[in-house]
């Protein structure tokens, strides 16, 4: 088996080994932004957790391939009960949905009748069944504000999330102290000097990733400099890069997202806010894995029904606010 595994690399077959065992399986594959290039290059769709969830949920397949960490995978899960989810390394997971369990949110709730829980999309399926709404870093803002002002808010897990929107909502807040690893030491000093280093360059804040929800509340908090600076989705960034007349542009979030943004924009220059700003979770899925996964059908991941579905009320919450 070792050796059939190192011919198929040796050769170079794995990608069309895998695209032969995709359709043998009607199977869809879908990395997310910060996956390795040669992962978002075979994938049938790139782009950021839940927006990877809802092309699986709307997708014609039976097995979902998904190159994210374990959190996105129960998404999809949870959206799509109907198909086998499978994620090629189960150890992938985030150091953000890991501050906080279902048992301590539980706890909390105890100490407070009557909070409403608002959860990032960063969290598990167990805490987002505790949960009364889930939230982006997109919307968050949006979902606080559509809940009455005489009720107590808990925001979990990303304490740089609920800052700034504490402060875009003037609303005093119950804050978790969860952070991600990644982007725990980005800094305003250090976004500032590499923008004083490069004027001209634009400023581009992912709001979809958790770790990089301190930039925005400095950016709150105006720390940072908001000239030339967009807080924008996936989508968004693309869009803005392709559309803009600057030749450079600052990247603020997991280096991944960098390949994506070069593929796409040929002659522009995209510079991280931070070279290692690497995810080692995101990076544990390698071509490889996906074609072991794919060929065995193993790593499957599964949401109980019962904790399925108080999961999908939140995320529902979240879409109805919008």
């Amino acid at each position: 088996m070792v050796l059939q595994e190192a011919s198929l690399e040796l050769k170079g077959d794995l990608v069309s080994e895998i695209t032969r065992l995709k359709l043998e399986r009607n199977a869809i594959i879908l990395a997310h932004n910060y996956q390795r290039p040669e992962v978002q290059d075979i994938a049938d769709f790139v782009g950021d957790s839940l927006g990877l969830a809802r092309t699986a949920a709307a997708a014609d397949a039976d097995v979902i391939i998904f190159c994210g960490v374990h959190f996105m995978a129960e998404t999809s899960s949870i959206l799509s009960p109907e198909k086998k989810v499978l994620i090629p390394d189960l150890n992938a997971g985030c150091s953000l949905a890991d501050t906080i369990t279902a048992e301590e949110l539980r706890r909390w709730k105890k100490r407070h009748p009557g909070v409403v829980v608002v959860s990032y999309v960063n969290t598990t399926a167990d805490v987002k069944a505790e949960s009364d709404y889930c939230c982006t870093s997109t919307n968050a803002v949006k979902v606080v504000n559509s809940i009455p002002a005489d009720k107590e808010v808990l925001l979990v897990p990303d304490i740089y999330l609920g800052a700034y929107v504490e402060r875009m909502t003037g609303r005093r807040m119950h804050l978790w102290p969860g952070q991600c690893h990644v982007h725990a030491k980005l800094t305003p000093e250090a976004i500032t000097r590499l923008r004083d280093e490069r004027p001209n360059a634009e400023f581009l804040i992912h709001p979809e990733c958790g770790c990089i929800t301190n930039a925005m509340y400095y950016l709150g908090e105006g720390k940072i400099s908001g000239k030339g600076t967009h807080i924008l989705s996936t989508d968004g960034m693309l869009k803005c890069a392709r559309n803009s007349t600057s030749t450079e542009f600052i990247v603020a979030t997991e280096t991944g997202i960098l390949h994506q943004l070069t593929k796409q924009n040929p002659g522009k220059q995209f510079f991280p806010a931070k070279d290692d700003a690497v995810c080692e979770y995101m990076k544990m899925i390698t071509l490889q894995k996906v074609h072991y996964s794919l060929r065995d059908m193993i790593h499957e991941v599964k949401v109980p029904a019962a904790i399925a579905g108080k999961a999908r009320l939140a995320l529902e919450r979240m879409v109805s606010v919008n």
